[in-house]
């Protein structure tokens, strides 16, 4: 018999009968268990079938060395030794993890048998353990007398439809805990989505299990809610009007916390810049940030990345499967650009001609810039995100909105994550260790909201400010600061040979000053733009890909270093600072920074793209005069990562990043109804005048 445990919630029992599984579960509303049954439909966050097949195939399997394979191609390594005692001695069991696949399962094995299965994705924690070893595994964090305990059953107040200022009605669930006496109040956990305020809801009654009230709320326009649907644009206000209602409540204790990942970050930050004085805690997982630091504009680009997202949000409710398409090449080809959800969809987005009616940053835009009142925020926050989230941007800037205005309680967990964090170990074929999923996530999400919603002395606060992944050396540090204390801005110059490229090491990088050189130069052609290396079906814009084959293309600049002597780790934000001309009137720049091992193969780390009309000002853009020098200073995404002796430190510069931005014709003209294309010859610069550089945040070793 296995317990089923959801972020330290026990949901279900469960056992298998030959190839059926069968579960009890446990009703939420009344803590009243059903008779056993056949699950027909797996309706539980770990997948069944596999963890089913684990199961049968391990009876096989002798759990002896530090890496077993199963017959059908699962493979575990012995990972961390677990101690307790049982039955008046002490055991001994191991937990075993799953490398090298995208969601893996973690098993913990006592007497050479598996008696739990493990399953992480971003704060969610599943656990099927087999009855009476629940010590041996993670839920005993949940044990903490200084964490709220699973004490309450569930009551569903129904569907509300809350009034915003201008008379939009928003859809909004309400459950409290069922056994609290009728004039006790409770803290809240808001949530505010355009995913569904059911699913969004559902998946956090383990709140109401602690003692807190639960409200979702569909944002405008989005399944049952009013309005019309342009995302980020109401946020601010209607965050505002929602926490309002929720402390007029008689069950309110005017205290909100809010919880969230991406667009559910967003809002977060959102409700914070309204200046709301009852939200009081936020626990903020890979947010979205601003419309020209990350999405839709970056950079002032058009993001193609973002189209399938587009295309999934096209109708009031999400379709998921609107994602996977096999002619995205086709599709975002499509000109004009603002004629791409009709040509490929059969109808129009309104919020996708919103956006394209909008070419620089306006008011349009402002108003969903949550960071232009960062004055107004000042609420404790735990922010968490990874190197290759493509809303990096978003913790980025969320972060120093609150250095800036010198605000207490933040803390910040950056790990080897992408959008969909902490639910993998390797991204697009590059490994990372076994620590990479966390398994305390939930836990500290919920000690975040018992100090600040509830007053538990947990002393949250004092624990260290910043957790970070170095990636190579695959490990955690700690921090008081970010960048970390002892991070030095180290500034590293491109230089040239001056003559044709003959390989991807003809420029070089080094801490020496350029002098007389050369500029380099490429062309691009709009039409045959550089690749940026994403499946847009995915929905993941930022993954560490290997850029080797790129970088022998005749449109991307490469300089690199000669192989490392020592160890060189960085952790930080990289910044560029580029010299270059076009013949074009408006053209973009990316810069990319890459890790090359002995084989040659070029990992991307961080990059950053600008639109030359925005090199001043989003607000108001500036045609360039085509060859004169302009100065580019791009702020590239963060990173920490070391890089190995023997392995070599690349910048590559190219004007394209196709399928995560729509290329610049290079006309100067609107880019959203423009269907003309001109081919730009571009140079970059580095010499005593023009000295082109990326600045690296060097904690140890050091660059010839």
């Amino acid at each position: 018999m296995y317990s089923y445990y959801r972020s330290g919630v026990l949901l279900a029992k469960m056992m298998w009968d030959t190839d059926q599984l069968k579960c009890s579960e446990k009703n939420i509303d009344t803590n009243e268990w059903s008779p056993f049954h056949t699950v027909i439909e797996n309706k539980y966050v770990i997948p069944n079938h596999d963890v089913h097949r684990i199961k049968t195939e391990s009876e096989t399997i002798h759990w002896e060395g530090n890496t077993v394979q199963f017959p059908s191609g699962y493979s575990f390594k012995r990972y961390k030794k677990i101690s307790h005692h049982k039955d008046g001695n002490e055991q001994e069991a191991w937990i075993w993890a799953m490398p090298n696949t995208k969601a893996p399962i973690d098993v913990i094995v006592y007497d050479k048998r598996i008696i739990a299965f493990l399953y992480h994705s971003r704060e969610e924690s599943i656990i099927l353990v087999e009855d009476t070893y629940e010590e041996f595994t993670p839920l005993t964090l949940w044990q903490d007398p200084a964490v709220s305990q699973a004490s309450y059953s569930v009551n569903h107040q129904g569907t509300f439809f809350l009034d915003m200022r201008d008379g939009v009605k928003l859809a909004t669930e309400v459950w409290l805990p069922k056994e609290i006496p009728e004039d006790h109040v409770l803290p809240t956990i808001l949530l505010r989505t355009p995913y569904g305020r059911r699913v969004a809801g559902e998946d956090k009654l383990r709140f109401v299990h602690r003692g807190y009230a639960v409200v979702a709320q569909d944002v405008r326009c989005r399944e049952d809610s009013e309005g019309e649907w342009i995302p980020c644009i109401h946020e601010i206000e209607d965050g505002d009007d929602t926490l309002n209602w929720i402390a007029a409540q008689e069950w309110s204790n005017k205290r909100v916390g809010m919880i969230g990942g991406s667009y559910g970050g967003f809002v977060q930050w959102a409700a914070a810049a309204s200046g709301n004085p009852y939200l009081k805690a936020i626990v903020s997982f890979v947010t979205a940030g601003s419309p020209f630091g990350d999405l839709p504009r970056k950079g002032g680009t058009i993001l193609s990345g973002i189209s399938a997202w587009s295309f999934m949000m096209a109708e009031r409710k999400m379709n998921i499967h609107a994602l996977n398409r096999t002619d995205w090449d086709e599709v975002l080809k499509i000109r004009p650009i603002r004629d791409i959800p009709k040509k490929a969809l059969g109808r129009e987005i309104p919020f996708w001609n919103e956006w394209m009616n909008h070419s620089n940053y306006d008011e349009f835009w402002r108003k969903s810039d949550w960071s232009h009142w960062g004055e107004n925020i000042n609420v404790p926050a735990l922010h968490i995100s990874g190197w290759y989230d493509d809303d990096g941007v978003g913790t980025t800037e969320s972060w120093e909105v609150n250095e800036k205005y010198e605000r207490d309680h933040q803390k910040l967990i950056l790990g080897p994550w992408y959008h969909k964090a902490n639910s993998t170990r390797e991204i697009h074929n590059v490994p990372f260790g076994l620590n990479a999923i966390r398994y305390d996530l939930d836990v500290m999400c919920q000690r975040w909201f018992d100090r600040f919603l509830k007053d538990i002395d947990n002393h949250v606060e004092d624990e260290p400010k910043i957790q970070y992944y170095t990636v190579g050396k695959n490990e955690w540090n700690t921090s008081e600061s970010w960048p970390p204390e002892g991070a030095n801005d180290t500034i590293v110059y491109l230089h040239s040979q001056g003559q044709a490229r003959t390989s991807p090491d003809d420029g070089i990088l080094s801490v020496s000053k350029p002098g007389n050189q050369l500029e380099d130069q490429y062309t691009f052609d709009p039409e045959n733009p550089t690749p940026f290396l994403i499946d847009v079906s995915e929905n993941e814009c930022s993954v560490p890909e290997n850029y080797e084959e790129v970088e022998a293309r005749d449109d991307v600049l490469v300089y690199t270093s000669t192989p490392l002597t020592e160890d060189v780790e960085i952790a930080g934000n990289v910044y560029a600072v580029i010299y270059a001309s076009s013949t074009a009137r408006d053209t973009d720049w990316v810069v990319r920074l890459t890790d090359v091992d002995e084989e040659g193969h070029s990992i991307r780390l961080s990059d950053g793209i600008i639109r030359a009309r925005y090199r001043h000002s989003f607000e108001n853009p500036e045609l360039l005069e085509p060859g004169k020098v302009e100065k580019y200073e791009l702020k590239m995404t963060k990173i920490a990562n070391c890089f190995k002796k023997g392995h070599r430190i690349r910048v590559s510069i190219t004007s394209g990043a196709d399928h995560l931005s729509f290329p610049n014709h290079n006309t100067g003209n609107n880019p959203a109804d423009d269907t003309k294309y001109i081919i730009a010859h571009q140079k970059v610069y580095h010499d005593d005048r023009y000295p082109s550089h990326i600045l690296l945040p060097i904690v140890k070793g050091a660059l010839s």
